[in-house]
């Protein structure tokens, strides 16, 4: 049988086919280092070509599946609702529909994490319980989300309606300040006098969201539990977590009847003990779901540790930043590799980046240990718009790889980084990586089909087979 070859504008890719499928159609989205494609779908054509020689075999084996994918996206701080809040409600509009949307020009974000109270990077730390000093609210009677009415909550709820199953996760940096042994936004640890009121809190918080017309699918016990630098912050470790869940924020989501999912640890992949020791404790374990990483320091496959210790607790990514100014070759590199494919291929069942939207100086930002150099995957100035690394990153899975596909089977090749997906719609997505500088030929194998490729050095491509 004469196999069937297809072009991509004779520069980038070729499929063959070893049974008589030629109405089979196959995607391929592009983005180059060079940024010569950017996240640039390619028009195909037929050819006869037929001197082609692989540098490398793909072998694709979706009946051995592994973990199911809960989304791709950001972090919607504080700030990054400020700047979308300021953008005329038109250019929002459209900018939001790009962006949670799944048409053929959006990007379909499916997932996003929240600050519970503030992160750093809101213009001034606040908690949903701030009291004069030395005072105390130990039946939360002051409990109010009134900072978050003002720019976070519109955006979410213009979000939901454009994506009405996205998943929320909220994470808090700091408690309400008189529940601190240091008495401040910064540092210090949770008294464990307030650890029945601080997961009362959280149950608060969860609640009065849901009366906005909000669910949060998941919180996490502290963000960088281990880094008490940023205001805000606490320092939590291992033990105090293990005792939070497992004798106060457990019981009492159980009474309160609260389904949202606890996550432990939310921190760098250099401390895979601290979750293990905490997944350890059966009693603790039970009311949790997984657990959550950062790559800050530590290695991606850190994961498959924790998963390997705990193979019935799930895997979560949940922050990566990009430093201003960006550089884009170097970003997308190293992003697409340790997160869209290193994290994925090691279990976790998200990827998020951290901020969607700063501003051309990076703020807001709090003082005393706010991030003054945190890029944005958007830079926001009234309703101009620039895209930035993240935002390519993000992209180049979340458009494709939807909520409920699950990570399939592919062998691993030198120089070219791949993963591999089916969507619940029966789709095979493969993410490909060419590290090299020099372009690479490909056979991909899956079932009884077999397709050939090229790809450009320094180049990501999405493929929909």
């Amino acid at each position: 049988m004469n196999k069937l070859y297809i072009f991509f504008f004779g520069v980038l890719l070729l499929a063959g086919c070893q049974k008589d499928n030629s109405d089979k159609s196959i995607e391929i989205w592009l983005t180059t280092l060079d940024k010569k494609s950017l996240l640039e779908k390619r028009d195909l054509q037929i050819s006869s070509k037929e001197d082609f020689s692989p540098d490398a075999t793909i072998s694709i084996d979706p009946s051995k599946t592994y973990q199911e994918i809960d989304g791709f996206g950001y972090t919607l701080t504080g700030g990054s609702a400020l700047h979308l809040n300021k953008m005329s409600a038109a250019a929002r509009a459209d900018l939001l529909q790009e962006l949670f949307g799944t048409g053929s020009d959006e990007i379909g974000i499916s997932y996003l994490r929240l600050s519970i109270g503030a992160s750093d990077l809101d213009e001034t730390p606040f908690s949903y319980n701030d009291l004069p000093e030395g005072k105390t609210d130990e039946d939360l009677e002051n409990f109010s989300l009134a900072n978050d009415t003002v720019n976070l909550i519109p955006v979410l709820k213009e979000i939901i309606k454009i994506a009405p199953d996205i998943k929320i996760l909220g994470s808090p940096w700091s408690p309400p300040v008189w529940m601190k042994d240091n008495v401040d936004t910064r540092g210090g640890s949770l008294k464990e006098e307030y650890y029945p009121v601080y997961a009362n809190y959280f149950v608060k918080y969860i609640e009065s969201m849901k009366k906005e017309g909000i669910t949060i699918d998941a919180i996490t016990i502290q963000n960088e539990p281990l880094h008490p630098g940023n205001n805000p912050s606490l320092l939590m470790k291992a033990d105090a977590q293990k005792e939070f869940i497992k004798n106060h924020l457990g019981p009492t989501f159980k009474e309160n009847n609260i389904k949202t999912k606890i996550i432990l640890y939310d921190h760098n992949a250099d401390r895979p003990d601290y979750p293990i020791s905490i997944l350890n404790d059966p009693e603790a374990a039970k009311y949790v779901d997984g657990s959550a990483f950062h790559l800050y320091g530590g290695k991606i496959d850190a994961l498959t540790e924790v998963h390997n210790a705990h193979p019935d607790k799930n895997l979560y990514f949940t922050e990566q930043w990009v430093g201003a100014p960006g550089d884009f070759a170097k970003e997308m590199e190293w992003h697409i590799e340790n997160l869209i494919i290193g994290a994925t291929r090691n279990w976790s069942r998200t990827v998020l980046e951290w901020n969607l939207v700063a501003d051309e100086n990076q703020k807001p930002h709090t003082d005393r240990g706010g991030c003054k150099n945190c890029l944005g995957a958007l830079t926001i100035s009234g309703d101009s718009i620039i895209r930035e690394p993240a935002y390519y990153i993000i992209a180049q899975a979340s458009k494709f790889v939807r909520p409920g596909s699950v990570r399939i089977a592919s062998n691993e090749v030198q120089e070219i980084n791949n993963v591999s997906f089916k969507t619940p719609q029966g789709d095979v997505i493969l993410i490909v990586q060419n590290k090299s500088k020099e372009k690479k030929s490909l056979k991909l194998e899956m079932e009884e089909n077999s397709y050939q490729l090229q790809i450009p050095g320094k180049a990501v491509a999405t493929l929909k087979l």
